[in-house]
C-alpha cells in the first residue's frame, strides 16, 4: 500500500453542555483546554503537542461525528481517496479548519459505516507534560485507542487488516473459531482501535493514556470528591486482554471514556497475535470482578458524514450470549 496511517489522533463528539463538559473534562480528568467557543471545546493530554485529540461540540443529542487518524503526508490522503472510492464508500474533503487547528481532511465511511477522518496536518502547541502544576484529575496523557462495536468483527478485521495496514495484537475467539473481537494497531503498542461484537456501529469508547496506575486510583478520589462518584461504571481494574490497568467512567451526556495504563510494545515484525478463548473470563477482568450490564449494552451512536444523523444500526452476525462471556 502506499500510504502511512500514524496512529488514532482524535475523536469529534457532540456533548449538550460545554460548562458541565468543561468541569468534568477539565477539571475532575485533568484535560487541557486548547481553545474553546461558545459552540466548541478542544482538549488535549499533557504530553500532546496537537492542537487537540478530543473536540467537543454543543448538541442537542450525544453522538460522534468522525474518528480521526493521523498519516504521514499528503499523498497519502489521495491514495486513501482511491481506495475508498475504489470500495464504492462515500468520500467527502473538508478544507483546514485554523479555527480548530486541522488541515484539510479527507471523509469517508468505512464498511461497518463508523465515519473516519484523515489528516496530515494539525497545529502544533505547547506541551505541558513536565508543567507538573497544570496536573489534575487522572492527568491525562495522550489519546490512545477508540473502541467499536460492530455488526460484523470479523469483516472490519479483514477491511483494517487487507486495506489499511493494521496488525492484529489480540483477539477473542468463539468456540467455533469465529472472531468475537479484535484489537488493532499502527502505532507500536496494544491498539489504536478494537472491534466488539454487537449492534452497531457505535462508539464503545475513546481511550486515554495515563502516566502511571495511581493515576486512576487519584482519579477515583477526585471524581467522589467532586460529586461525579456515580460517573465511575466499571474498575479500576486490569484487563487479562491488553494487560492494561482500567477505569471506565461516562461523562454527563453518558460518553464513555476509559483512562488506561500498563499495555505492551507490539513493534516486532515477528509479533504473533495473542488468541483468547471467549469462555476465559480472565480477559476482561483479570482480577476476575465483573463488568455492569451497562458497560455490555450501552454505546454512543455515529453520525453519518452527509446529513449528520445517526446511522443505521445493524444487529450482529455472531449470536449474542450472556453478558458475562462479552468481551
Amino acid at each position: 500500500m502506499d500510504f502511512n496511517i500514524i496512529r488514532i489522533a482524535r475523536v469529534v463528539m457532540n456533548v449538550t453542555d460545554l460548562h458541565a463538559s468543561r468541569d468534568f473534562y477539565v477539571n475532575a480528568l485533568g484535560f487541557i483546554e486548547t481553545a474553546a467557543t461558545s459552540e466548541w471545546m478542544a482538549l488535549r493530554g499533557l504530553e500532546e503537542h496537537s492542537h487537540h485529540s478530543l473536540l467537543l461540540k454543543k448538541a442537542d443529542k450525544p453522538g460522534v461525528h468522525v474518528v480521526s487518524y493521523k498519516v504521514w503526508e499528503d499523498s497519502h490522503l489521495n491514495e486513501l481517496e482511491s481506495l475508498f472510492k475504489g470500495k464504492g464508500a462515500k468520500v467527502l474533503w473538508k478544507d483546514a479548519d485554523p479555527a480548530v487547528g486541522i488541515g484539510k481532511t479527507l471523509c469517508v465511511e468505512d464498511p461497518s459505516g463508523i465515519p473516519l477522518e484523515f489528516f496530515v496536518e494539525m497545529e502544533s502547541v505547547e506541551r505541558c507534560i513536565q508543567k507538573y502544576d497544570l496536573y489534575r484529575g487522572a492527568r491525562i496523557q495522550r489519546i490512545d485507542h477508540i473502541n467499536c462495536m460492530v455488526p460484523d468483527v470479523e469483516g472490519a478485521v479483514k477491511f483494517y487488516t487487507d486495506e489499511l495496514g493494521f496488525r492484529v495484537s489480540e483477539y477473542t475467539a468463539t468456540e467455533d473459531d469465529r472472531t468475537w473481537a479484535a484489537w488493532l494497531h499502527r502505532k507500536p503498542t496494544v491498539h489504536d482501535v478494537a472491534f466488539m461484537n454487537g449492534e452497531g456501529p457505535r462508539l464503545h469508547h475513546v481511550g486515554f493514556w495515563l502516566s502511571d496506575p495511581m493515576s486512576l486510583i487519584h482519579c477515583c478520589d477526585v471524581m467522589a470528591s467532586m460529586g461525579y462518584a456515580d460517573n465511575i461504571e466499571r474498575g479500576p481494574g486490569r484487563h487479562g486482554l491488553s494487560n492494561a490497568f482500567f477505569l471506565y467512567v461516562r461523562d454527563p451526556d453518558g460518553n464513555r471514556i476509559e483512562l488506561y495504563n500498563g499495555d505492551y510494545l507490539t513493534s516486532d515484525p515477528d509479533f504473533k497475535p495473542i488468541k483468547w478463548d471467549i469462555n476465559d473470563p480472565r480477559r476482561q477482568t483479570f482480577w476476575g470482578h465483573k463488568a455492569p450490564d451497562s458497560w455490555f449494552n450501552e454505546a454512543t451512536s455515529f453520525l453519518s458524514l452527509e446529513k449528520g444523523e445517526p446511522v443505521e444500526l445493524k444487529g450482529p452476525t455472531l449470536a449474542q450470549r450472556k453478558p458475562d462471556f462479552v468481551t
